[in-house]
């Protein structure tokens, strides 16, 4: 039984949260809650919060256990792209790219 959670138009670009979902790919829910509690990068915080909402969906099916969860997928898809411009010299405009992402994270059981 599968249960996933879905956070979109989060704005951290999908490049940076990619190097915090490589770090708990495949872990179990508590060792990468564990890992991402002592991660410094702000799309840890995101990610973690993810995961717990994750776990949340999980715990609504009476047969899963909770304590047997691992990650099974977990990727960062891009989102839409706000397109900010920056004054420059001699009148030029330079354009400045806000990126969003959409995180996915699916749980999975750990088979006994």
């Amino acid at each position: 039984m599968e249960a996933r959670a879905v956070a979109r138009y989060v704005r951290i670009a999908p490049r940076k949260v990619r190097l915090v979902i490589d770090l708990v790919r495949g872990k179990k829910v508590d060792e990468a809650l564990a890992i991402l509690e002592f991660t410094t990068k702000r799309a840890a915080k995101v990610v973690k919060k993810l995961i717990h909402s994750a776990v949340a969906n999980a715990e609504q099916n009476p047969d899963v256990d909770v304590d047997n969860l691992y990650i099974k997928r977990i990727y960062a898809d891009e989102g839409p792209t706000l397109k900010r411009i920056r004054p420059r010299a001699v009148g030029r405009a330079y354009l400045i790219r806000k990126r969003t992402s959409h995180i996915t994270v699916i749980l999975d059981e750990l088979e006994q």
